[in-house]
C-alpha cells in the first residue's frame, strides 16, 4: 500500500451513503475491483467472512452487504439506489452466497470473495482498514497489495518474467510485479490507463483485466511528502509563519501531485456536501430501518425557546452533530470524516463554531484542511477503524481533529491547535465500540456529541495555554497501543458493552422483525 496517507483518501471522505464507512464504502470499493477483475461479467459470487472477525455479526446490518452489492453493479458510494442494491443485483441475474467460515486471516474486516461466470473463476481477498480505505491482499492465491489508488492492469500469461522484462524496457509504469498463484499474471500500476490492445498483442497473453482506481487521489512512483508526523511538521514549519491549514494544503499538494489551489477547491466541494448533510438533517429525516427518530428538531425547538443550559455555540454544535448523524442514519449523503460512524463530530463542531463566530465558507474550508492534517498524523500512527481500535479510533479521532480546527478558527497559534488535538485525544483513550442493535446510531450519536463538545472544551483550554504535557505524536502512538489491547468483543462486533444488554437485545429483535416484515411486503 502507499506509505503516505492522503487527506481526501484517508481522512476527509468518502462522500457516501450508509451507516459505516468501514463497512459500506469499503465494501463497495472492494466489490468495484471485483467487478473489474471479472471484466464486468459475473454470474455467481461467494462471499466468506471469518467467524472471529467483525463482519460475521455485522455484515448485513452495518451495510457491508449493501455496499458489496452496489459495487458488484459498478455504482458509486453515494448512489441513491444503494438501499435497494440486493434487489438490483438479483434482477441483474447475479447469484450471491454468503458463508461464515474460517478463512485463515486475522484482520477483523477481511473479505474473501470468489467470482465466476461460464468461462472463468477468480478469488480476491481484501481488508477494510478504516474510513472507507481498503487493501487487496490476494488475487488468485497470489499475494498483492492494492489500495485502489492506481490503474491496476493484470496481464494473465504463460511467461510473466519475459513479459515483465519487455515492459520494463518501456519505463512507463510506476510498478511492474510478477505474481505466481493459481494463475500467473504481471501487475502494472500506473497513473493513467495503459493501451490494453498493445499489451494484448504480446506473445502468450491469455487475457487482461483492468482494475480502475476507487480513490480520488492517485499514488505515483517515488511519492514523497514534506513531513509524516507532527514533530516533522514543526521542523518543516520552523522559521516560517505557515498556519496549520497552509501546511495541510502543502502536504496534500505534494501527496497528490496537484496544486495547493486544487487542494483548497477540492475541500470546498467536500465542505458543501457536509453543509448539505446538516441542512438535510435539520429539515427532518425518515427511514424505516433505524432506532432513533429525527431528534435534532426537538433540540432546535428548545434552543429557539432558550431553555437549554450552556452557551448557544455549544448547543448549535450539538444540533449540527445530531442533524448530520440523522442524515447518515436515513441513508442520506454524508462525508465520512474520518468515518461514517463519526461523521457528525467534526462537521458539527466546525460548522457550529463558524456560524457562532460569523465566519464564511473559506474559513470552514481552512478549518477542514487543518483537521485533515491532524487526521493524517492519526491514521499514520494509529487507525480510524473501530473494529481495530474501538470508538476511540472514530469519534475520538474526529474530536481531536475538530479541536485543532476550532483553536485555529478562534485565532490560536499552531502550537495551541496541536495542543488542543493532543488534549482531545487524551480524553478519548480506550473508548469502546458497542453499537446497539447492530446499527451505527446509539451510543454513536452521544459519542459524536461528546467528541464535538470535548473538542470545544479542549480548544478553549489550549487557547488559555493549558499544558497538554504529552506531545501529539506520543498520544497517537498510545492510541495504537491501547487499541491493540481492547478486547475484540468491544471493537464493533455486537458482542460486548451496551450491545449485549437486555434492552439492546430486545431492540435488535424488534429491528429483525421489522426487517422481515418489510421484506415480505
Amino acid at each position: 500500500m502507499t506509505k503516505h496517507p492522503s487527506i481526501f483518501n484517508d481522512v476527509i471522505g468518502p462522500v457516501m451513503r450508509g451507516p459505516s464507512s468501514s463497512h459500506c464504502a469499503a465494501s463497495l470499493r472492494i466489490a468495484r475491483l471485483c467487478r473489474d477483475l471479472m471484466g464486468g461479467d459475473i454470474s455467481h459470487i461467494l462471499i466468506e467472512f471469518d467467524p472471529n472477525g467483525s463482519l460475521a455479526t455485522t455484515h448485513r446490518d452495518q451495510g457491508s452487504d449493501m455496499g458489496l452489492f452496489g459495487g458488484f453493479l459498478g455504482w458509486e458510494a453515494d448512489d441513491d439506489r444503494l438501499p435497494d442494491s440486493e434487489r438490483h443485483l438479483a434482477e441483474a441475474g447475479i447469484d450471491v452466497e454468503i458463508k461464515i467460515v474460517d478463512i485463515g486471516h486475522e484482520h477483523p474486516n477481511t473479505y474473501k470473495i470468489t467470482l465466476s461466470n461460464a468461462a472463468e473463476t477468480h478469488c480476491l481477498i481484501a481488508i477494510s482498514t478504516g474510513g472507507g480505505m481498503i487493501e487487496v491482499i490476494e488475487i488468485d492465491r497470489a499475494a498483492v497489495s492494492m489500495a485502489g489508488d492506481y490503474f491496476e492492469t493484470l496481464i494473465y500469461c504463460t511467461e510473466p518474467e519475459r513479459i515483465a522484462g519487455v515492459l520494463r524496457t518501456e519505463g512507463v509504469y510506476d510498478v511492474i510485479a510478477i505474481h505466481h498463484g493459481e494463475l500467473n499474471f504481471v501487475e502494472l500500476k500506473s497513473r493513467t490507463a495503459p493501451h490494453v490492445d498493445a499489451l494484448a498483442a504480446l506473445n502468450q497473453v491469455h487475457f487482461i483485466r483492468s482494475l480502475n482506481p476507487v480513490l480520488p487521489i492517485l499514488a505515483r512512483k517515488d511519492l514523497t511528502v514534506p513531513f509524516s508526523n507532527c514533530s516533522e511538521m514543526l521542523e518543516y514549519q520552523a522559521g516560517t509563519d505557515l498556519k496549520l491549514w497552509e501546511l495541510a494544503a502543502e502536504y496534500e499538494a505534494s501527496r497528490g501531485g496537484i496544486s495547493t489551489e486544487d487542494v483548497f477547491e477540492k475541500m470546498r466541494a467536500v465542505v458543501r456536501v457536509m453543509d448539505g448533510a446538516i441542512r438535510n438533517g435539520l429539515n427532518g429525516t425518515e427511514y424505516a430501518d433505524r432506532i432513533l427518530g429525527s431528534q435534532s428538531l426537538q433540540l432546535r425547538e428548545q434552543l429557539e425557546k432558550k431553555t437549554l443550559i450552556g452557551g448557544e455555540a455549544n448547543n448549535t454544535i450539538i444540533l449540527y452533530v445530531s442533524a448530520t448523524m440523522e442524515t447518515k442514519s436515513s441513508m442520506g449523503v454524508i462525508v465520512a470524516a474520518p468515518t461514517a460512524g463519526s461523521c457528525g463530530a467534526l462537521p458539527g463542531a466546525v460548522f457550529g463554531t463558524a456560524h457562532s463566530l460569523g465566519l464564511g465558507e473559506d474559513e470552514i474550508v481552512k478549518a477542514m484542511l487543518s483537521a485533515g492534517l491532524i487526521g493524517v498524523f492519526i491514521t499514520s500512527g494509529a487507525t480510524f477503524a473501530a473494529e481495530v481500535g474501538g470508538c476511540m479510533a472514530e469519534t475520538g479521532s474526529g474530536g481531536g481533529m475538530a479541536a485543532a480546527a476550532i483553536a485555529e478558527m478562534a485565532g490560536g497559534t499552531l502550537d495551541q491547535s496541536i495542543g488542543a488535538a493532543s488534549l482531545a485525544l487524551q480524553n478519548s483513550l480506550g473508548l469502546i465500540c458497542d453499537p446497539i442493535g447492530n446499527r451505527v446510531e446509539a451510543p454513536c450519536l452521544g459519542r459524536n456529541v461528546m467528541a464535538a463538545t470535548n473538542a470545544v472544551a479542549c480548544a478553549n483550554m489550549a487557547l488559555s495555554n493549558y499544558e497538554h504535557l504529552i506531545p501529539l505524536d506520543e498520544v497517537i502512538d498510545t492510541m495504537k497501543e491501547v487499541g491493540d489491547r481492547i478486547h475484540n468483543t468491544l471493537r464493533c462486533t455486537n458482542l460486548g458493552g451496551l450491545s449485549i444488554t437486555r434492552t439492546a437485545r430486545k431492540i435488535g429483535e424488534t429491528l429483525t422483525e421489522r426487517q422481515a416484515f418489510f421484506k415480505s411486503c
